[in-house]
């Protein structure tokens, strides 16, 4: 159990953020962490780096080693993805609304409130403080929008909330002010370059080539040109194309009249000529010659220079250069190309957006679910496609833009769409609503969750993907759980149906009601054998047992006088059919189903009363014990056979959490933890230990004979949700009450930091009272707490149903010791033996089965350098791990 380690967050697919492919790699914020899905392979998983706040705003680096992560309040991860490191914490001080790696990835030009900053990024090299401050830019009015790098890498241009647009140099610039471009009448989305392809193929049909363009929330999408110190006078006739095509006609007019009127002068001044050419004939020849010999030599050394370092006055001063380079904006004055308007249909606004630069395509997400895909210069709507009825958060295009990844933050969707196949890449969509519960296959090779958006869905543990989804429950779903074969899952829901799915053709092929009034099942389990399914009720107190072949009522338990808040049937092992019931009423109750005369009695066997309200109930794989968590925070174990109370465990300390935001006390002095229960528990395979979580961020392992606590997870270490944070910052408090509960609108008018408070949401207090929307519970934000727990049958994982997603625990392979993988001839005089013999492989392989340091190391040392490759080309990959640790052992003493 010490193993365990973070794997993978499930069930929230997207929870708002800027999305990233990288190396057909999706990345894409989930809460306080970064989930990248391998669109090639079909597989999710979650870097086990998080953050202290949900992430808005993420950045890669060109060669996709460098993930920039940062959250809300401007605290940012630097990591190194390919090696899956951290390397540094950061923090920028304030909120950063935008972020991007120029073209070479050597500097991130950040946009920090009103601020442009521009950082020099990690190197390879050991230092103190890997990001430095490059510069500065301040001229914006309001708050930073988007920024964008040139291709050269000199110039970044940002957009911000007072509708301009500013062009800033990397470097200083003598007698450089940066422009300022207006002309949008609403908040631009964003400003982006052009490419050097774009530019060469407006400059071979003749027109004049945008360099860049602007995109503000009412769809106007403006193409700025940009003229050079060489093209003529900065004046009106000039910036005009069609009064600099006028003035370009007069000019080539005048020309021609002067050369008819001035033939006779020509005529004599030639005879001249001639007369001088006989004389100095010879001198001048040689001139020419030695010119041109200079000029070419001239010309290469400048095509040589732009080349190795491109320097402002080679690339403004060579037109070749600039036919092949990007443009240098120094200089020169920018004009308005052309401008064009997007067919908003039914007042849709835009709300994100992305270009590929390579190909021109610019794919815009509207506030109604539809995304178009556009051609640039032209403008030309390529393909349009509406996926749902909500504000698409985020798009991005892939390397080769075929691919389009679109997020949607309310409903937590993901997909990628094939544009010119017409065709889904990957397609995922988390639980809106918090997961209530979650249950393992037979074998671990599927998670059923139950959420309270009426969903069932089947995720593989293997790949982290969602294959199948089940919306036929029409209230939130409170139990599910595996029929022993694994070929179908039941469900228990608030509607007043337990419902079976069929995992083979993936439909409900029976559905399990009460045949009078319409009742509340808040409880589930399934015997051993698959045919008997029982539920438990909240509101009539009752056991309702089903066959589930025929779909037939068998009978119904009565006997709590309280909701019953847990089921659980005796294992097969035992050899006794006992079914033990937990309830409010403060007794866990063990009935016989199978009992024959008894169940026509009732089938009650035993009654087992406690102190408080009995929350969850489990059964030790054995049979021989049961488990039960009560309200006081307390776990009791009973023997079920004589109904005699073994021991207690006082947990209510172990699983107190953090303080909520509403709490008048610290979380120390609470009580002692009052509130703080056990809402799930699960016995390992073997019986040994005990997982219980419950209302706080910890899911607590105890050791079931020496009733000791082993370890305590924390689930997650977001603080954008309540109860994380043991002690609070008393500045947030005020003489109305905490900040974090008053209605200050921070974020009118911020359509990305609007998704983020979107997908943390306490929807459960979304509406107190009729016509106040809400109010001040409406702005609280969501407990952290632990609503389920399930341990994989094989015991190579965990799960929780946490108020962030499910949270995915596996046992880490390198630091576990496999006894299975031992045999009776595996011990260290058989690893000597093999060294003397000379057999170094069956040597190293027996110290690494026995996973002995003194064996291993001596091991290695002991083989020829000779064999060395041959001894690693022989090791197999499960052992690589193990082996890799230990030579990282030896480095400093070798």
């Amino acid at each position: 159990i010490m193993n365990y380690t973070f794997s993978n967050l499930l069930g929230a697919s997207y929870r708002g953020g800027n999305l990233l492919i990288k190396d057909n790699v999706l990345l894409s914020p989930i809460g306080n962490r970064i989930g990248q899905v391998d669109l090639v392979q079909s597989t999710s998983s979650a870097l086990p780096f998080e953050n202290l706040k949900q992430i808005r705003t993420t950045a890669v680096s060109p060669d996709g080693t460098l993930l920039l992560s940062i959250d809300v309040d401007g605290r940012a991860l630097i990591i190194n993805r390919k090696r899956s490191v951290l390397l540094q914490h950061f923090s920028f001080k304030e909120s950063v609304t935008c972020a991007q790696f120029s073209p070479d990835g050597r500097h991130v030009a950040v946009g920090v409130g009103r601020l442009v900053q521009v950082w020099v990024t990690p190197s390879l090299e050991k230092q103190f403080s890997p990001m430095q401050l490059h510069r500065t830019y301040g001229q914006c009015h309001s708050d930073i929008t988007d920024v964008s790098w040139s291709p050269c890498g000199r110039f970044i241009a940002a957009s911000s909330k007072d509708i301009t647009i500013r062009v800033f140099s990397l470097d200083p610039i003598p007698n450089y002010d940066p422009p300022t471009l207006a002309g949008h009448k609403d908040a631009i989305i964003g400003t982006f370059f052009s490419s050097p392809e774009l530019i060469r193929q407006c400059k071979a049909t003749q027109r004049d080539p945008p360099v860049m363009f602007s995109l503000s929330a009412d769809g106007a999408l403006h193409c700025w040109g940009y003229v050079e110190a060489e093209e003529g006078l900065f004046n009106l006739d000039n910036l005009s194309a069609q009064r600099r095509k006028k003035r370009q006609f007069d000019v080539k007019k005048q020309e021609r009249e002067e050369e008819v009127g001035g033939e006779e002068e020509r005529r004599q001044e030639s005879k001249r000529a001639k007369k001088k050419a006989k004389v100095e004939g010879k001198e001048e020849e040689e001139e020419e010659e030695e010119g041109k010999e200079a000029e070419e030599n001239s010309v290469k050394t400048n095509e040589e220079d732009t080349i190795s370092e491109p320097s402002p006055s080679v690339s403004a001063s060579s037109p070749a250069s600039n036919e092949l380079s990007f443009p240098y904006l120094a200089g020169g004055k920018w004009f308005l190309v052309a401008k064009h308007y997007l067919n908003a249909r039914g007042g849709a606004q835009v709300s994100c957006y992305d270009f590929h630069p390579t190909s021109g395509l610019l794919v815009i997400g509207l506030t109604y679910g539809i995304f178009d895909l556009y051609q640039l210069p032209e403008f030309q709507n390529l393909h349009t496609l509406n996926i749902s009825r909500e504000r698409i958060s985020s798009v991005a295009f892939n390397q080769t833009g075929d691919w389009i990844a679109v997020g949607c933050a309310k409903l937590g969707q993901l997909l990628v769409w094939d544009w010119r196949a017409e065709g889904y890449v990957a397609k995922q969509q988390g639980h809106s609503l918090d997961i209530t519960t979650c249950a393992f296959s037979g074998d671990g090779a599927l998670i059923a969750t139950g959420a309270e958006d009426h969903k069932v869905k089947i995720f593989q543990q293997a790949t982290g993907f969602c294959f199948v989804t089940f919306k036929e429950h029409k209230a939130p779903v409170t139990a599910v759980q595996f029929v022993p074969s694994g070929h179908a899952v039941v469900s228990a829901s608030l509607d007043g149906t337990v419902r079976a799915f069929d995992l083979v053709r993936y439909r409900n092929f029976r559905t399990l009601t009460s045949p009078s009034t319409a009742v509340q099942f808040v409880s589930l389990s399934v015997d051993p054998s698959g045919e008997i399914v029982c539920a438990g009720t909240q509101d009539t107190f009752q056991i309702f047992v089903w066959s589930l072949k025929t779909g037939r009522l068998l009978d119904i338990l009565a006997g709590h006088e309280g909701p019953v808040g847990g089921l659980a049937f005796c294992p097969a092992a035992a050899g006794v059919p006992l079914l033990a019931s937990c309830s409010w009423d403060k007794t866990v109750r063990t009935w016989e189903v199978f009992g024959g005369e008894a169940l026509a009695g009732g089938g009650l066997a035993d009654v087992m009363r406690h102190s408080h309200d009995v929350l969850a109930v489990a059964y030790r794989p054995d049979g021989k014990q049961i488990a039960s968590a009560t309200l006081g925070g307390q776990i009791y174990f009973w023997d079920p056979r004589e109904a005699v109370l073994e021991s207690t465990i006082d947990g209510k300390r172990d699983i107190r959490g953090g303080r909520l935001t509403s709490d008048r006390r610290s979380a120390t002095k609470l009580n002692g933890g009052a509130g703080c229960c056990f809402t799930s528990l699960v016995y390992s395979a073997d019986g040994s230990f005990l997982v219980a979580g419950g209302s706080s961020k910890f899911v607590c392992v105890y050791d079931v004979q020496d009733k000791v606590m082993l370890r305590r997870f924390q689930v997650s270490a977001n603080r954008s949700l309540d109860g994380v944070l043991d002690v609070l910052n008393s500045k947030h408090v005020t003489d109305a009450g905490p900040l974090q509960l008053i209605d200050h609108d921070e974020n009118e008018g911020d359509a990305a930091a609007a998704d983020l408070v979107a997908g943390l949401k306490d929807k459960s207090t979304a509406a107190n009272l009729p016509g106040s929307g809400g109010g001040v519970a409406s702005k609280k934000m969501p407990v952290l707490k632990t609503r389920s727990v399930a341990l994989c049958p094989t015991g190579k994982a965990w799960a929780a149903a946490t108020t962030e997603g499910l949270v995915l625990f596996t046992d880490d392979v390198a630091a576990a010791f496999d006894p299975t993988d031992l045999a009776e001839d595996l011990t260290p005089m058989a690893c000597h033996a093999a060294l003397v013999a000379g057999a170094f492989q069956r040597a190293l392989l027996i110290a690494l089965r026995l996973n002995d340091a003194t064996l291993i190391q001596r091991c290695v040392f002991a083989p020829p350098p000779k064999q060395l490759m041959a001894l690693a080309a022989g090791l197999p990959l499960v052992h690589i791990p193990v082996m890799l640790k230990h030579l990282a052992m030896q480095l400093p003493q070798s």
